[in-house]
């Protein structure tokens, strides 16, 4: 029997939000790219949490915008709700997010992908990843056909061998009923490929005909709309918003839950992977966090043309008469009708730490990975994986250096270097708390981070290149003037003071200094600053935060610095950890698996001590000398 032989320089498994920027990026790179998923309908699939963005999430899609990926103009274009989270905090934690239109999201990047050049999106299960001599050269599908290529990118999400569970039911499915992708573990074990099983969650889709909104608090979107992407401003995407609702869990609701836990697989066994801990099912929260009467519940539609609702932070496995009961204990849901079960699912994902920072396998050249496969959760940490997975998968066919995001340059390469570099025994969530540099790396400064970098790969346009440098211009010219603007004690000075609630001048004052106190912005001193030009709005915003934190932001440069020294002590690659004397034994062993490229990487490895660093930095020394 002949079997189909095709070419391509990219494969790309998987069309979830890995998949879609993996491939994208390839495409508009110039290498003839083909995307395989197990289902036409889940491309850019949501099948959990109908939103994009949040907290420290909001940030990875700024950022895989200016770097060139698809996320943010995508959401920009189907969002039906918008929200900036934390503002009564700093800027460093303020976080956009925007409930989606979950059917309109997925068509509109399927069509994208089908209309990018050099990209072919086809549906196929993949079931054995080719190498020789531990080379990349292709795939084969379940069909049998073979699909040469020089790289491979596994974007497989939660598809691996999955399982649907709630109370005794159990689906060899992916998410929403999706078919499973049941061959290629064993394909990728073969490979000498460690893999591990993670488990996630979802709760019931509920139906908006069903249930009491005048019970529950209108959570409205904001009035200023700020878009995800840099190249779009806000009358671009300006839309009417449709509501979401908050309503909490009750006593009641607790008592049905403690009442069932024996019938919950994640309680009786039934459930093997580990599920991530900073989402947990409503199950976990009522049994760790006992001493709580309520928790929210968020209502939130699905979409602007269905009458499907998510039940927003009661994701479960409970048995469907269990769920009926707990849910209509929720004060507003009384009478709910469920048009979707909850449900946990299970999946084979790989040990990161297995990985190179360009997310290379170390084993196997050729082959890359990005998103839950990669042991992370969320559509934005899969979306940043995907997209760096795919920008390196062609650098390594342009022979060109890897794209490695420091820690100080962002939140991608926080989430990176978290996972090649620390143990992930549970799905991964990028959080603010886990970037060390939170005030320089803030989601309205990633284009000014980040643009260039994209610029460089080839990702962003010339036009949009010049108009940032443009950008910069203004904001560091618009910095310099204030500095030097002097405003004395006038009559109207003193007015505008008083009406905004400061304090009046003795004596004449530079507006930096102004700018500086707290109750005032850059804004508010219009009336009195008749030479200031006319900005954008983002320029603005540079100009006040700069001067706000400046002394903040110089501390934080600093310590960059430092860190930067220690990052650019690099490990010879040659380097047998067991030469090393007086390392102890859990350093050698981690430092032989992990094979940190810097001193700065090995600091960050679990069970390598500062007394190791210090050992192997002498060492590194005697290498040189010798």
């Amino acid at each position: 029997m002949a079997f189909l032989k095709e070419s391509y320089d990219i494969v790309v498994v998987g069309a979830g939000h890995a998949g879609c920027e993996a491939a994208l990026a390839c495409a508009r790179l110039g290498f003839e790219t083909i995307c395989f998923t197990v289902s036409m309908d889940s491309v850019a699939l949501m099948p959990c949490n109908p939103n994009i963005g949040g907290s420290s999430k909001g940030h990875l899609v700024k950022e895989i915008d200016a770097l060139g990926g698809q996320m943010g103009i995508n959401i920009d274009k189907t969002y039906i709700q918008s929200k900036m989270l934390n503002k009564s905090k700093g800027p460093a934690v303020h976080s956009l997010r925007a409930q989606a239109d979950k059917a309109e999201y997925s068509r509109y990047m399927r069509m994208t992908m089908e209309n990018t050049e050099h990209l072919t999106l086809r549906q196929a299960e993949i079931v054995e990843i080719l190498t020789e001599n531990k080379k990349i050269c292709g795939v084969k599908t379940y069909s049998g056909a073979i699909y040469h290529a020089k790289a491979v990118i596994l974007a497989t999400g939660t598809y691996l061998k999955a399982r649907c569970i709630y109370g005794d039911v159990s689906n060899a499915t992916g998410p929403n009923g999706l078919q499973a992708a049941n061959y290629l573990t064993d394909s990728l074990k073969s490979l000498g490929i460690e893999m591990y099983r993670f488990k996630t969650g979802t709760p019931a889709r509920i139906d908006k005909r069903s249930i009491h909104f005048d019970q529950m608090e209108e959570q409205f979107g904001d009035e200023k709309i700020v878009p995800f992407s840099f190249t779009n401003k806000e009358e671009d995407i300006r839309r009417p918003q449709v509501s979401c609702w908050l309503t909490y869990t009750n006593e009641e609701t607790h008592q049905i839950i403690k009442e069932n836990l024996h019938r919950s697989p994640l309680f009786s066994g039934a459930i093997e992977g580990t599920g991530p801990r900073y989402c947990p099912s409503i199950e976990d929260k009522v049994v760790k966090f006992a001493d709580k009467n309520r928790h929210q519940v968020f209502i939130e539609p699905e979409g602007e043309y269905t009458n499907e609702m998510y039940v927003g932070g009661m994701s479960s496995s409970l048995p469907e008469d269990v769920q009926y009961r707990m849910y209509r204990s929720v004060k507003g849901l009384e009478d709910v009708k469920i048009v979707r079960n909850a449900y946990a699912i299970e999946y084979d994902c790989i040990n990161p730490m297995q990985l190179n920072a360009s997310l290379e396998f170390k084993n196997v050249e050729g082959l890359f990975s990005g998103g839950q496969f990669n042991g992370s959760s969320g559509y934005e940490e899969a979306a940043a994986q995907g997209l760096i997975a795919g920008i390196n998968a062609c650098r390594k066919l342009q022979k060109k250096e890897p794209i490695i995001l420091k820690r100080s340059q962002a939140y991608i390469g926080v989430l990176i270097d978290d996972l090649v570099t620390k143990e992930t025994h549970e799905p991964y969530r990028m959080m603010t708390s886990r970037a060390e540099y939170r005030l320089l790396l803030r989601q309205d400064n990633a284009d000014l981070r980040l643009t260039p970098i994209g610029h460089e790969i080839g990702l962003i346009s010339d036009e949009r290149y010049e108009k940032l440098c443009l950008k910069k211009q203004q904001i560091e010219e618009e910095i310099k003037r204030v500095k030097e603007v002097r405003i004395g004690a006038a009559k109207e000075v003193q007015e505008l003071l008083e009406s905004l609630g400061s304090s009046s001048l003795k004596t004449a004052v530079t507006l930096e200094e102004l700018i500086r106190r707290p109750e005032l912005k850059y804004e508010d001193l219009a009336p009195i600053d008749p030479d200031r030009p006319v900005l954008d709005d983002d320029v603005i915003d540079q100009v006040n935060i700069n001067i706000k934190y400046e002394g903040y932001i110089t501390r934080q440069m600093k310590q960059v610095e430092q860190f930067h020294k220690l990052e650019m002590k690099k490990i010879p690659e040659e380097i047998d950890y067991e030469q090393v004397h007086n390392l102890r034994r859990e350093a050698i062993q981690k430092l032989s698996q992990i094979r940190p490229i810097s001193i700065g990487q090995a600091s960050r490895i679990s069970g390598v001590s500062p007394s190791d660093i210090s050992v192997l930095l002498i060492y590194i020394e005697q290498m040189k000398r010798s």
